[in-house]
């Protein structure tokens, strides 16, 4: 194999097919400029432009930017298909490989969780195999049926050797997989690539998913896919196999997250680049994907908004052409899933599979004008860093870039994380699940707010509600919920009409939070933040815009885990 250079190659061109149904009518057709004005009236009334704000300024308010700095445009249009650089479509035709995940516990649970799994209508297994009595965990499985990935990171031999001393002469479904993981020792993929040609089965695994565990970003796991992958191929051409051969030999593993479009362009790019490397190195072949709904996208708190984080992940993994996939028990957060959640896990598949016909169409985002476009710049924005990671640049230090941009959204709330910092419940009582370590190298995106969660303080603020009910909920309603997302719990004062009313609901409390309408605050705000120190208050807060006599605010796009910080503080 030659060393990877050169660019990414023109795109087959995207014209509709000759003769196609025309399924919009006359009365249905809009304009650009239709579509604009129609969206800025929407924005004016949420305020979210000014009226002397020109029309086409929607598509800046709307346009979304990834965390790679790629656009996500609000509407897909012709014109995003002048110049695209990447073509290419996903293979998979049909349903894709239902894939459950066993990790932790020991054989005999493992195998009863597996054989209630398959029963259930799963595909394949994904086993992590370190330790493990393989013909304790597998009794019962019928492997010629059911396709086994190993996954034992300690010791990928001895148990790809274990696996194949088991199996004897039993034929194997096709798909099983040795699961050695690429980036491991020259001679470990050497070794293991002869068992599995031996044995006729894949032999590795690259998985993307490592880094994107730590935080990476679409375009970081991307290329680190294709470094991991591209040294495979030198080390096992070195060794005397075939480029050609080496790619039929291994999967890729990504993560899919709950955004649904950069998730479905990711694996769409991603046969693409691949498909590019084999072809500047002299091989060919298609990637086989393995996609993993991912693990810091999920939360230990409200944990059951994790079965809608997952199921949007699936659908996108679907799309974009997934040939096997992995739905993450909602509860694995919390420890050792039970059968609820992996029943729950699994379902999802089928229900897309099955009810809604996702699979139906081979391709069902090709030709989107948005889709297409964002693949593109994926594929584009990887093949740049793959170069650098080729040339020696240090992939930890950009992603410790990205995770740095990440917290500074979640911690503003720009990416919100519902039942997190968003709509939090301080009464949930939390599923309880037996310890596991299997999310041990993982940083969930909301772990500065469960870290906050996992600690609450015994003391309560005050909530000084100025007004009526009607006045005052909207912003009491606000505090509330910021408060709750750093565990800090609340006593309303209920409705008032003036500061003496204020202090004969107040109870003592260190730190209060005025909550009313603007009008409220300067007829009432400076008065009833006096009377309340008067009382005994030492940190007044009000929500909304500063105002005379308060020590802090909070308001929409405020730095969330900054005010709660300070808060939790005070109540110490």
């Amino acid at each position: 194999m030659t060393e990877v250079e050169g660019g990414l190659p023109e795109p087959e061109e995207l014209e509709p097919e000759q003769g196609s149904l025309d399924l919009a009518a006359p009365e249905d057709r809009h304009t650009r400029e239709e579509w604009e004005a129609a969206t800025a009236a929407v924005l004016r009334k949420s305020r979210r432009i000014g009226d002397d704000d020109p029309d086409a300024v929607v598509w800046d308010k709307l346009t979304r930017t990834t965390l790679d700095g790629i656009a996500v445009t609000p509407l897909g249009t012709p014109d995003l298909l002048d110049g695209l650089v990447t073509s290419g479509r996903p293979t998979r035709v049909g349903a894709w490989d239902v894939r459950a995940h066993l990790g932790g516990g020991d054989a005999k649970s493992a195998n009863e969780a597996a054989l209630i799994d398959l029963d259930g209508g799963v595909t394949s297994l994904w086993v992590g195999t370190d330790g493990t009595d393989l013909a304790a965990l597998l009794e019962g499985v019928l492997l010629d049926l059911a396709p086994v990935v190993l996954d034992a990171p300690a010791d990928p031999l001895a148990a790809a050797r274990a696996f194949l001393e088991y199996v004897g002469d039993r034929e194997l479904a096709t798909g099983t997989n040795l699961g050695v993981d690429a980036t491991a020792a020259d001679e470990v993929l050497v070794a293991a690539a002869g068992l599995a040609r031996d044995a006729g089965v894949l032999g590795f695994v690259v998985d993307a998913t490592a880094v994107h565990d730590r935080g990476a970003s679409d375009v970081q796991e991307l290329a680190h896919a294709l470094a991991v992958a591209a040294r495979l191929l030198r080390v096992l051409e070195g060794a005397g196999i075939p480029v050609t051969e080496t790619a039929s030999l291994v999967e890729f593993r990504y993560a899919a997250t709950d955004e649904q479009f950069p998730t479905i362009a990711k694996l769409r790019a991603a046969r693409r680049l691949w498909a590019r490397v084999l072809e500047l190195s002299g091989g060919e072949g298609g990637q086989r994907q393995h996609a993993v709904t991912s693990r810091p996208m999920m939360t230990r708190y409200d944990p059951y908004v994790n079965m809608l984080r997952t199921t949007v992940a699936a659908f996108a993994a679907g799309v974009g052409g997934a040939d096997a996939v992995t739905v993450l028990p909602f509860d694995s957060p919390l420890g050792r899933p039970e059968g609820f959640g992996r029943r729950i896990a699994r379902n999802t598949s089928h229900l897309l599979v099955d009810e809604s016909h996702v699979a139906k169409v081979a391709d069902p985002a090709g030709g989107s004008y948005a889709v297409e476009k964002l693949t593109d710049d994926l594929a584009v924005a990887a093949w740049e860093l793959f170069g650098r990671l080729e040339d020696g640049a240090d992939l930890d230090a950009e992603i410790a870039a990205t995770v740095e941009r990440r917290e500074a959204e979640v911690a503003k709330r720009r990416r919100p994380l519902t039942g997190l910092s968003e709509f939090p419940n301080l009464a949930e009582t939390l599923p309880q699940r037996a310890a596991d370590d299997a999310w041990t190298d993982v940083r969930p995106y909301g772990a500065s707010y469960e870290a906050m969660r996992d600690t609450p303080p015994d003391a309560h603020v005050f909530l000084a509600t100025l007004g009526p009910i009607a006045q005052h909920t909207a912003r009491a309603t606000f505090a509330t919920n910021l408060l709750a997302a750093g565990g800090v719990a609340v006593d309303v004062a209920g409705p008032t009409k003036d500061a003496d009313e204020l202090v004969a609901a107040y109870a003592g409390q260190r730190v209060v939070c005025l909550a009313g309408p603007d009008g409220a605050y300067a007829a009432l705000g400076p008065a009833a933040a006096e009377a309340l120190r008067a009382a005994g208050a030492s940190y007044v807060i009000v929500a909304g815009k500063p105002i005379d006599g308060t020590d802090d605010s909070c308001a929409m796009g405020v730095d969330a885990l900054a005010f709660l910080t300070r808060v939790r503080e005070q109540l110490a």
